[in-house]
């Protein structure tokens, strides 16, 4: 079976190169985002990958904690806020599974195309609840492939299995709106850009 470290560590270089494949779309989640940002806010980016987004947003807040499984793209990560300056940020290998933090610690949680590539992403969002101070935001963009998609779904587990693509689950938009309901949230703001399946939500702790 696929070592999810393993694989993101070797993708780690060519991830970091990659291009945005829609620009408008990702400069509108990171404007969407900033709207809700605040000098003295505490925040926590799980699965930050090479640390893009948590790098455009620190400007705006007090501190942003970053973790991402791959030791690699961490490394990434903290060589891109070092040659920008940025000091408001710590980036850490770690999964959310072990993150060890008191409950109502964090006024944002963002959880950037992540739900999808973990085995259970209900114990992620509730965790993320525990974590948020009330009224806290959780600000995510998932890929949602519920639905058909019969060949994708054949597919990709063979790719894991032999180490060559992530785990992906398959959910649709509807049951990702439903996990966030039932662990304690309302939401806020849902929005959908060009590239199919890909869902931008802000979601506030109520309970």
């Amino acid at each position: 079976m696929g070592d999810p470290q393993r694989f993101w560590d070797r993708y780690a270089k060519g991830y970091a190169k990659r291009p945005i494949a829609d620009e408008a779309a990702y400069q509108t989640k990171l404007k969407l985002t900033q709207e809700h940002l605040k000098p003295d806010m505490e925040v926590l980016e799980f699965g930050c990958g090479t640390g893009t987004i948590t790098l455009h947003h620190a400007p705006f807040v007090k501190h942003i904690r970053a973790i991402d499984i791959s030791k690699n793209m961490i490394e990434i990560s903290k060589t891109k806020a070092r040659d920008a300056n940025v000091t408001n940020v710590a980036f850490e290998q770690l999964k959310i599974d072990d993150l060890k933090e008191n409950d109502s610690t964090y006024d944002v949680v963002m959880g950037h195309s992540i739900l999808h590539l973990l085995d259970d992403k209900e114990k992620a969002i509730n965790k993320v609840h525990r974590l948020l101070k009330p009224g806290g935001l959780f600000i995510s963009t998932t890929t949602c492939l519920g639905g058909k998609l019969w060949a994708l779904r054949a597919i990709l587990p063979i790719g894991h299995f032999f180490g060559l693509l992530p785990m992906v689950k398959f959910f649709t938009k509807e049951e990702l709106e439903t996990a966030l309901k039932d662990n304690g949230f309302q939401i806020d703001h849902i929005w959908q850009s060009g590239k199919p399946k890909g869902i931008f939500i802000i979601a506030r702790k109520t309970q």
